[in-house]
């Protein structure tokens, strides 16, 4: 058997490739030859080389700094919700594996938002957030910044559960030999913190901190639902700001295409390097 599969291994391999050729590969690349064409349906294209690309900056001559702003909305957007889901999630996951009593009900409650779908999720806070605004006369959507931390809100509340649960399977895999030594050489929580906990746990950052800045970075349903961009497309994240150029300005479908493309290079750099970065600290651990 292990010597046909030597042998064969070309065909056994063959309908998963294939499969990922259909499904990503083509797709892939079409994408990108349709950002270098105006078009309105997939197969009625023309080619205009890299005019799509000029026009994400440049529209009549005049600079657009739309796609601009919703680079550094997201941006910060990432940024802040890496930050508070990371730290509110490993925080949660420390307290829930000290043994206190109640820790399943405690588990269960902080992870039962994931199960919420984004659009879902983002009408119930809307409701909320509008029912504790109209009293000042305002809506999420007055300023940009309510907007802001509206989302971040929103999207916090949604994944620190999430995050929780992989933060204490991997505070419960850090072997209790090695508390126990730290326990023995006088080690106090700080340092049991600094030293053996944080250490142990550097593959588990690396995860954490992976989806949640590939999470913030393709944030749609919940920016559609609870800002639909507004005000003025002042709150508009990247993934919101090509699906509104893609279907929300005629003839504008390969502008939309081309700013997909440099948003999959963005991620895939950003994300790369966050992982190189995470994963030196794993190996000097």
């Amino acid at each position: 058997m292990e010597k046909s599969i030597k042998r064969y291994w070309p065909l056994f391999v063959l309908p998963t490739m294939a499969a990922f050729a259909i499904g990503f590969i083509i797709p892939f690349g079409y994408g990108i030859f349709l950002s270098f064409c105006k078009f309105t349906t997939v197969v009625d294209w023309k080619w205009v080389g890299v005019q799509n690309y000029t026009k994400i900056f440049y529209v009549n001559g005049k600079l657009d700094t739309t796609f601009l702003h919703s680079l550094w909305y997201t941006a910060l957007f990432t940024l802040v919700t890496v930050l508070v889901i990371n730290l509110a999630a490993f925080g949660v996951a420390m307290a829930l594996t000290k043994g206190i009593r109640g820790t399943n009900l405690f588990r269960t409650a902080f992870f039962l938002p994931n199960l919420i779908g984004g659009i879902v999720l983002s009408y119930i806070w809307l409701m909320i957030f509008n029912a504790f605004l109209n009293s000042y006369h305002k809506t999420i959507v007055s300023t940009q910044w309510y907007a802001f931390w509206g989302l971040v809100i929103v999207v916090c509340w949604q994944q620190i559960g999430y995050m929780m649960i992989i933060y204490i399977a991997g505070i419960q895999n850090i072997p209790a030999d090695l508390i126990e030594a730290a326990k023995i050489d006088g080690a106090n929580n700080r340092q049991m913190l600094r030293y053996v906990t944080i250490p142990q746990l550097a593959p588990t950052i690396t995860i954490c901190t992976f989806l949640t800045l590939t999470n913030g970075f393709k944030l749609f349903d919940q920016n559609l639902a609870l800002t639909g961009g507004n005000p003025g497309k002042l709150s508009q994240l990247l993934a919101l700001n090509i699906y509104d150029t893609m279907y929300g300005t005629t003839g504008w479908q390969g502008v939309g295409q081309a700013k997909a493309v440099i948003f999959f290079l963005l991620v895939a750099v950003i994300s790369l390097l966050q992982n190189k970065l995470t994963r030196g600290k794993e190996t000097e651990n």
